[in-house]
C-alpha cells in the first residue's frame, strides 16, 4: 500500500479533489491525507517565504477537505486551525466529531510562535485525541525547528510530523530531534533526494514518512523520490505507508 501523508486540497482549478484523485490514480498511491490548500497561493511561494507578499485568505478551508473525505473513503483529513482563534480547543473537537485523524498548522499563513498559549492547548488536546501535529517550520525565532522540537518535548504524548524534511536542504536538527524523540517524525515532500537517503541510513526507516505536497509538487515525482531509494522492502513499506497508518491508527 501507497498512502500520501500531505496533500492540499482547494477549490481552485489547481488544487482541487478531483484533479488530485486524478494524479493519486495515475501514480499508483492508494490514500492521502488532506489539508486545507489556497491560504497561500502557492504559485507564489517564494514572495511568501520572502516577506514580499502577504496571505490574501488565510482562513482555512476545512469545510471543502470534509467534503473530500466524506465523498472519498481513500480520502482521510487534518483539520487545520489558526492558534490566534479564541475557540481552538472547540475547533479541534469538532474536527473530531467531523472525521479529521490530525491537526495541521500553518506558520507561514498565521504567523504564531510554537510557544503560543493556542499552540500549547492545541498540542495538549490532541495528545488526548491521539492527533498528530503536522507543521512546516520557517526562518523566525518563534516557528523555528527549535521551537518545533521544543514543543514537542513538551508533549512527549502527542506525536509530531515536520513537513519537508525541516528547514532548508538538510536540516541536521530536525533530523537530530528525530533520533532522539519518540513522538517525533520527518515528512518527505519537496526534500531533496540526497537529504533523505543520507536521513534514513542515519536513523532508520520508522520515522520517515511519505507525503506529495500536491498541488506544489506531482504525487508522481515525489513517490519516485522513495522508490530510486536504496531500501530494503521493509524500509518502503514503512516510509510509504507503515509510519502514517501507525500514527493515524489505521488498521
Amino acid at each position: 500500500m501507497i498512502i500520501d501523508a500531505h496533500a492540499h486540497l482547494s477549490n481552485t482549478d489547481y488544487g482541487n479533489t478531483e484533479s488530485y484523485i486524478k494524479m493519486m490514480k495515475d501514480a499508483g498511491i492508494d490514500q492521502g491525507v488532506a489539508v486545507p490548500g489556497a491560504m497561500l497561493d502557492v504559485r507564489k511561494m517564494t514572495d511568501y517565504i520572502t516577506g514580499k507578499a502577504k496571505p490574501d485568505n488565510p482562513i482555512p478551508d476545512n469545510q471543502y477537505v470534509e467534503k473530500a473525505i466524506k465523498g472519498n473513503k481513500n480520502i482521510k483529513g487534518f483539520i487545520c486551525i489558526n492558534p490566534h482563534d479564541q475557540d481552538v480547543d472547540q475547533q479541534l473537537e469538532k474536527g473530531r466529531e467531523l472525521g479529521f485523524l490530525g491537526l495541521k498548522l500553518s506558520p507561514l499563513s498565521h504567523q504564531f510562535s510554537f510557544a503560543s498559549k493556542g499552540i500549547q492547548s492545541l498540542a495538549s488536546l490532541c495528545g488526548d485525541y491521539g492527533f498528530p501535529v503536522y507543521s512546516h517550520v520557517v526562518y523566525s525565532p518563534g516557528a523555528s525547528t527549535t521551537k518545533f522540537i521544543q514543543l514537542a518535548k513538551r508533549f512527549p504524548q502527542t506525536n509530531f510530523i515536520v513537513g519537508h524534511m525541516g528547514f532548508g536542504p538538510a536540516d541536521q536538527e530536525a533530523v537530530e530531534a528525530v533520533k532522539t524523540l519518540p513522538n517525533f517524525y520527518l515528512e518527505t515532500s519537496t526534500g531533496n533526494y540526497l537529504h533523505i537517503q543520507e536521513t534514513i541510513k542515519k536513523i532508520g526507516a520508522s520515522k520517515v514518512i511519505f507525503g506529495s505536497e500536491y498541488p506544489l509538487s506531482h504525487p508522481a515525482i515525489e513517490l519516485e523520490k522513495i522508490l530510486k531509494l536504496p531500501l530494503t522492502d521493509r524500509e518502503r513499506e514503512q516510509v510509504l505507508s507503515e509510519n502514517i497508518k501507525h500514527l493515524l491508527q489505521m488498521t
